[in-house]
């Protein structure tokens, strides 16, 4: 009797590029080494002797690893990779690539993060320092309708900026990546009913400013259950506020570089700076 086989339905694997396949090699040499952003990797040169392969592949890799946002590219004498690191932005431009075709809703948004935000607060409270609770505060007069002579968009923009405040603050960088991809989704793709009355976004600010000064009395006195529980709350009635306003996201969810560029001010903590301000080292 002779056997019959089912064909496979599957598609066969397709084969990385060998210019690929060498931008994985850069990022497991950066790994090995160690490397942070800022240091220099090795020279085109010295890359191609490595790897065996051409000028051009070296520089085929190193231009997928910049678009990527791992690395950025220098030309001249003294030119060729460093390493960065992938901003926010970036990260929330592969999202919406992602997320194109999904129909991904402001209630979406909002039911994870009423999960997490509670969370992240109670993360960072151990961890805010006397410069964070300063910022903290300043974000509060910028955002609160009642002292801010913003506009009512920039007031929204700042109530976000509190949150990305705490987030610098909470210690586990997953949770922390997860707020501030959130939160940068909330400041750039958010927009409201034609019809929303300014009275109404002046309740909206007053309410998200008087639940700040709240969290960071409960902060400054390190009790970690209260800054959740105020939290849990905030984010209940931040999501009810935003439904009543009509929020919705606008379009599918891509835009292009020039949009995504945030006109806030991010607040960086003493460690980042000194992170930052590391001399770069040549390979």
């Amino acid at each position: 009797m002779a056997s019959t086989t089912t064909p496979s339905t599957k598609k066969p694997l397709k084969a990385l590029k060998r210019s690929d396949l060498i931008a994985q090699e850069i990022k497991r040499l950066i790994t090995e080494k160690n490397l942070s952003p800022g240091d220099r990797l090795p020279r085109e040169s010295e890359l191609q002797s490595q790897f065996e392969v051409s000028k051009g592949t070296i520089r085929e890799a190193l231009k997928s690893l910049e678009v990527q946002g791992l690395v950025t590219i220098s030309t001249g004498p003294s030119g060729g990779g460093t390493i960065a690191e992938v901003p926010l932005d970036r990260t929330l431009q592969f999202m919406q690539n992602y997320l194109f075709f999904q129909e991904v809703t402001i209630d979406n948004i909002y039911t994870v993060r009423q999960f997490l935000e509670p969370e992240l607060a109670a993360c960072a409270v151990p961890h805010l320092t006397e410069a964070d609770f300063e910022a903290l505060e300043h974000s509060i007069s910028c955002c609160d309708p009642a002292s801010s002579s913003e506009d009512m968009l920039s007031q929204r923009r700042e109530d976000v900026n509190f949150h990305d405040i705490l987030a610098a603050a909470c210690p586990n960088p997953f949770l922390r990546f997860n707020c501030e991809l959130i939160n940068e989704m909330l400041r750039q793709l958010i927009v409201y009913g034609n019809r929303t009355s300014k009275a109404e976004h002046k309740r909206f600010g007053e309410v998200n400013a008087e639940f700040h000064r709240e969290i960071v009395q409960a902060a400054r006195a390190r009790d970690v259950e209260k800054v959740r529980s105020l939290m849990v709350d905030h984010m209940q009635d931040a999501a009810s506020s935003v439904k009543r306003m009509k929020g919705r996201l606008q379009g599918r969810l891509i835009l292009d570089a020039e949009t995504l560029r945030s006109p806030r001010t991010a607040h960086v903590r003493p460690k980042a700076a000194a992170k930052a301000a590391k001399p770069k080292t040549a390979e």
